[in-house]
């Protein structure tokens, strides 16, 4: 990663005149929750209709739906895609061998399930030193609802030092969203090609078939996954903020259109339903789009990006206002999950105590730190790469030195806040599966 990032406060301090850090090798579009289309041979796409009696160059048509049918405009999602070799073209169900450690269910009844109302700390967590993959590379932290009822989320870890030979992963439970904390990734789906760096992150809809590695360079990678459950991440609303600030929709980028140079090698789909794996084989790549349209897409944002609001009078603002990225739940009151960021950023208020005040919330939170300049947080062992959680109504907040030298400090100076720091906060993360947590005050 460039050393200049790290020290930025915002990504318009590198002076760059293209949306990718450098390094990255691909080519985006820009947008959020829009249609789009990508196309490797112009007029590849069909016009005025999506499946014609003969594709172009014998291509076959194949829909992917993310909603159903009839489900209101906004909310319908679908990608048509052209493809080599339709998807059903697969041999039998192979059975795989894997070290993953995940979790799908989290109701009272599934024993593997621990409830907690403490408050708990991870150091950062380990790579095997066994070659490990994507696949082998997935443990779950933990989770609510079941994947099968279409219903809650799961928060999971990647821990990799390998690339995924000839296999390609399917999940079929939810949308997962990808953050990068150590080591560069390059994401090869259906739809294109994605580069993550630490501080970015990106979203792979329910369904789209990709393969996860480490980037040339890279010799192992961490970071972790948000999975929710019948619902999609989408843009909060802004209210009386306006109609720009936070993550603006065209700082996320999309992927155009890739094909494999050589389609004719054998792959293994391994697939994930209900918390469990299944794979079969197939004679052929599963990145064969050479043309697609649609709105159910993977895409990145990168969260230096991020456009903050903050009090400038008094109070200290609640944090949903660093809110990147939200998914609905069955409460039209209630989101599911939201992805907080907390960057680097000014302090400016007078006459107020400005940490985090005393409190209850109503929502657990799950905070993880992507780099830090200055590592702080509840012990030793928050570091970049762990995490910590609280459970909802459980008593937030310190009464050490910090809040004690806070109170005595001078209130009305200006101040940056999170400086060489990127963190991100998961609040409704409410259940623990792990079960080697170090555990905190």
């Amino acid at each position: 990663m460039n050393p200049k990032l790290r020290q930025a406060f915002h990504f318009t301090d590198l002076g760059s005149n293209k949306p990718t850090r450098d390094g990255d090798p691909y080519e985006y579009m820009c947008g959020f929750g829009g249609q789009f289309q990508s196309e490797i041979i112009p007029g590849t796409l069909p016009i005025a209709q999506n499946t014609p009696q003969v594709c172009r160059f014998n291509l076959y048509t194949e829909c992917l739906t993310a909603s159903a049918f009839a489900a209101p405009r906004e909310a319908n999602l679908s990608t048509w895609m052209y493809r080599c070799r339709p998807s059903c073209a697969q041999d039998g169900e192979v059975l795989i061998e894997s070290r993953a450690k995940i979790e799908g269910c989290f109701l009272a009844t599934n024993p593997r399930v621990k409830m907690t109302s403490a408050q708990l700390e991870w150091a950062p967590f380990e790579i095997d030193s066994k070659p490990t993959d994507f696949i082998d590379g997935l443990r779950t932290i933990g989770g609510n609802g079941d994947s099968n009822l279409r219903d809650g989320l799961a928060l999971h870890i990647y821990a990799i030092n390998n690339s995924m030979d000839h296999r390609a992963f399917l999940n079929a439970d939810g949308d997962c969203l990808f953050v990068a904390q150590l080591g560069n990734l390059d994401i090869q789906t259906e739809l294109g090609k994605l580069y993550l760096q630490p501080g970015e992150l990106a979203v792979i809809p329910r369904g789209i078939k990709y393969v996860l590695n480490p980037a040339q360079g890279t010799t192992e990678a961490r970071g972790y996954i948000i999975e929710v459950f019948g619902s999609r991440w989408e843009l909060p609303n802004l209210g009386p903020i306006g109609g720009h600030g936070l993550a603006n929709a065209r700082d996320f980028l999309i992927p155009v259109a890739f094909i494999d140079e050589d389609l004719h090698q054998t792959w293994t789909i391994v697939t994930k339903i209900n918390g469990q794996y299944f794979a079969n084989t197939q004679d052929h790549s599963p990145f064969d789009v050479a043309a697609w349209h649609g709105n159910c897409v993977p895409y990145k944002y990168d969260m230096t990006k991020f456009v903050s609001i903050s009090s400038v009078s008094v109070d200290h603002t609640d944090p949903s206002i660093y809110t990147i990225l939200t998914a609905k739940s069955r409460d039209p009151n209630t989101s599911l999950v939201d992805f907080l960021w907390f960057g680097p950023h000014w302090d400016v208020a007078m006459n107020t105590f400005r940490p985090p005040y005393f409190h209850r919330n109503a929502a657990s939170e799950f905070l993880a730190n992507i780099w830090s300049k200055d590592v702080g947080g509840r012990s030793d062992n928050f570091k970049p790469g762990g995490g910590s959680y609280e459970a909802g109504h459980v008593a937030h907040g310190s009464s050490g030195g910090p809040y004690l030298t806070e109170m005595k400090k001078e209130v009305n100076q200006p101040r940056v806040l999170y400086e060489g720091n990127v963190t991100f906060i998961l609040p409704r993360c409410v259940q623990n599966v792990d079960k080697t947590p170090q555990q905190g005050p």
